[in-house]
């Protein structure tokens, strides 16, 4: 091991290992002019700088946890403001102030999707606990009407006593939009006041809110535009829910703030971010060229790779550079927990395809408790699942796969911040050393234009079966009538939903060939 590649952070009871990484002798400083310039960026973009050009937006996640540095009084106040309104509304329900029609509330229900649901349900699953927890929380994060059953089965006699939380931005998110209607409906059918129940975190004078100040929804919460979804967790999309579980913020937001200031350094061997960023871009050679694995040995740690597959995908998955030119930039994420991947496909990764690199979370302390012998030789739990890591990372090694190592003592709110906040300094460097924009996503706004296009061929569709009751019509035809020739194919696997999901209304008859199938409306 180098000691110069082993970052040493004991007062953040942090540490990073790159000795795995297999930097060439010449790569760190050849790239000395190329980091220290991202750093550079990095430092205006807290600055206030413009950072999305597509939406003439600043960027400023780092200001949630230090206001001071918010480049107008107006927003450091805001941020202060709604962190202390945050308390407040905790308060006064824990005291019961705040309370349901039928009693102080027992559960949280937090609508929302992508960096509205994954952060918060990453910090719920690591720094939860269901003796300690002061509200029960559950999601809805999806438009799957399944899924949504299975949340209302779980929560089930509790809506009485259930917060609810919506999530979202602009307030015309179709899955959050749905998951709420669905949520009223739920309501409404206990015989419950949704707005009774319910608080909006969306944007001002958004739909979301608008919608809840007609209805007399309990609260509102700021989102601002300056804080995109997959960088939120600071903002109170990721701070109410925590806060409502129990979770104490104050510590996640120092922890975060503390990693602000050690990825700031700009001796970028000594920076966290930095390296990281800089071990990515040679492991990947600046381009997607290996995917990421995400091998956190520890079971609270299970939602990190689901959490950072939208940080660094939407983040770093882009078409085009900063200057226009195609360049199909990006790193896949995948992962789960060790030691689960022992008997899950570390096999692969060891002797299979080498087109990845892995980075280890380790976690120190083993359990709050004394840990119980589990062999002869005096062994524990703890000490098995530490063997298990050391030992996946060097059989990896001996393969020519190439591992990081972040180290933290124990799974806590401040360490759980700190994570948080690397990645997400990390995944700004990258971006400036490949030039790309990490804070836009048009291919998300692609994919919901997309859907938007489907839905409303669907309407077409189920206009035109109505419309010929009793008569046999197969895709094709039906492409044909509503003037949708070329999307046939969406509007066979249309007219397979409807059969299967209105089977009283459509009828489908099998041919020799699906794509000849008939459906009749009755």
């Amino acid at each position: 091991m180098k000691p110069e590649l082993y970052l040493s952070h004991p007062e953040a009871h942090f540490w990073a290992d790159f000795s795995f990484v297999d930097f060439p002798n010449d790569y760190l400083d050849e790239m000395k002019g190329s980091i220290e310039d991202a750093l550079a960026q990095m430092k205006k973009l807290e600055g206030g700088s413009i950072a999305n050009p597509d939406e003439n937006r600043m960027v400023g996640h780092y200001w949630l946890r230090n206001p001071s540095l918010a480049p107008s009084k107006e927003i450091s106040s805001a941020i202060q403001s709604t962190l202390t309104k945050i308390k407040d509304i905790t308060d006064h329900i824990s005291s019961g102030s705040l309370k349901s029609p039928h009693g102080k509330f027992t559960d949280l229900l937090v609508i929302g999707i992508g960096g509205s649901a994954l952060g918060p349900q990453f910090v719920g699953r690591a720094l939860g606990h269901p003796k300690s927890d002061l509200l029960k929380v559950h999601f809805f994060d999806n438009t799957d009407p399944d899924g949504i059953d299975l949340t209302l089965a779980e929560i089930g006699p509790a809506l009485k006593t259930t917060l609810v939380l919506v999530i979202s931005k602009s307030g015309g998110t179709a899955e959050t939009r749905n998951g709420m209607l669905e949520a009223e409906n739920a309501f409404q059918n206990a015989g419950l006041s949704f707005p009774a129940h319910t608080i909006a975190i969306t944007g001002e004078g958004s739909k979301l809110h608008l919608h809840a100040k007609e209805k007399g929804w309990l609260d509102f919460l700021p989102m601002w535009d300056w804080v995109g979804g997959r960088t939120s967790e600071t903002a109170a999309v990721g701070l109410m829910p925590a806060i409502l579980q129990g979770i104490d913020i104050d510590d996640f937001l120092l922890g975060a703030s503390q990693m602000d200031e050690l990825t700031r350094n700009s001796n970028f061997k000594e920076n966290p971010a930095a390296m990281l960023a800089l071990s990515w871009h040679l492991l990947t050679e600046g381009k997607g060229a290996k995917d990421m694995v995400i091998l956190p040995y520890k079971d609270r740690l299970e939602l990190f790779a689901k959490y950072l597959q939208q940080l660094i995908m939407e983040s770093l998955g882009k078409e085009k550079d900063l200057d226009g030119n195609i360049v199909l930039q990006g790193i896949s994420v995948y992962g789960n927990k060790g030691s689960t991947d022992q008997h899950a496909y570390v096999q692969q990764l060891r002797e299979g395809v080498p087109n990845f690199f892995a980075t280890f979370i380790e976690v120190l302390k083993h359990r709050d408790n004394p840990s119980i012998d589990v062999d002869e030789d005096g062994m524990s739990t703890g000490d098995y699942l530490h063997g298990f890591f050391l030992g996946t990372r060097d059989a990896l090694y001996e393969k020519n796969r190439k591992s990081i190592t972040l180290t933290i003592s124990e799974v806590t709110p401040a360490s759980i911040g700190r994570l948080i906040a690397l990645f997400e300094r990390t995944v700004g460097l990258y971006a400036y050393l490949t030039n790309i924009n990490a804070y836009h996503q048009p291919g998300v706004e692609a994919g919901k234009k997309a859907a938007s296009a489907v839905l409303e061929i669907r309407k077409l569709v189920t206009d035109a079966l109505i419309s010929n009751p009793g008569r046999e019509q197969n895709a094709s035809e039906i492409a044909v009538m509503i003037n949708k020739p070329k999307n046939e194919k969406w509007v066979f696997k249309i007219l397979e939903s409807l059969s299967i999901n209105q089977p009283e209304k459509v009828i489908r008859k099998s041919m020799r060939h699906p794509l000849q199938d008939r459906f009749i409306y009755r």
